[in-house]
């Protein structure tokens, strides 16, 4: 999250002057959650966000809560935005303070009991998933808003929480690994299953299907790069067919140029 190329173009993350803080979880969580950002948004104008399709799902806790609208319709306090295949775009009135948390999909299906197919594309308030226990873990971090605090929430609903299927969840967990780079037919010849099977199980899981969430990874792994390297390199190192391959991903899930993304 200190990295905001995880939920946010650069342009959007950086256009509004804001306190913000970038902490990270507990050694033993970072492969759950990613990172934390607390913030304090007093600017007076309505805010524009664009929220990008970048492989995890984003918890904000609101202190302060401002009035949020999406797709014509008002979003819930504390929003949860699940996995998504398409750009979000959220505008924002009134201040806001907070705290924001990244998590992977896999640790969003421990956290919160139950796949998170139900949350892809979708927002839902964080007391809709978790009732008392986010009440309370809101005003909490309200008075202490201490990343500690984080960790031993988290730590304590993720220690022996369920998971995916171990098969689905290795899947992920290969196309993680490999940046997306993998191909489907492959991974479901490495599990013993027909890509039918894998795509029908990895959905049932997480919402979304593997080419999908493969085309994500590629997409994160290429905008990790973005301003180390000119983008035809960027676009042959993360197995794009081309840089026009590139930026129809970019313009696919994060709504906008490789370069306007990168800022």
């Amino acid at each position: 999250m200190a990295d905001w190329a995880l939920v946010l173009p650069h342009t959007d993350a950086v256009r509004v002057p804001a306190r913000r803080r970038f902490t990270r979880p507990h050694p033993w969580l970072a492969e759950h959650l990613p990172g934390y950002v607390f913030h304090d948004f007093r600017h007076p104008d309505p805010l524009w966000w664009r929220f990008t399709a970048l492989g995890v799902l984003t918890v904000t806790l609101d202190f302060t809560a401002p009035t949020r609208h999406a797709n014509g319709r008002e979003l819930p306090a504390s929003p949860v935005l699940g996995l998504r295949d398409r750009p979000l775009e959220v505008v924002q009135s009134g201040r806001t303070s907070g705290a924001a948390i990244a998590l992977t999909a896999p640790s969003a299906y421990a956290l919160f009991g139950m796949p998170v197919r139900d949350l892809a594309n979708s927002v839902v308030g964080f007391e809709d998933l978790l009732g008392h226990e986010a009440t309370l873990l809101t005003e909490q971090l309200s008075e202490t808003p201490d990343a500690r605090v984080l960790d031993a929430f988290f730590g304590a609903r993720l220690r022996d929480a369920s998971s995916p299927p171990r098969a689905v969840l290795g899947a992920w967990h290969r196309l993680d690994a490999t940046r997306g780079r993998l191909k489907i037919a492959a991974l479901a010849d490495e599990l013993g299953w027909t890509p039918r099977h894998l795509n029908t199980r990895f959905r049932a899981a997480f919402g979304l299907g593997p080419k999908t969430v493969a085309r994500i990874f590629r997409l994160r792994h290429a905008s990790s790069l973005a301003g180390r390297l000119p983008w035809p390199e960027i676009a042959h190192r993360c197995g794009y067919a081309d840089q026009s391959h590139l930026s129809r991903d970019f313009r696919a899930l994060a709504g906008c140029t490789p370069t306007e993304f990168a800022g």
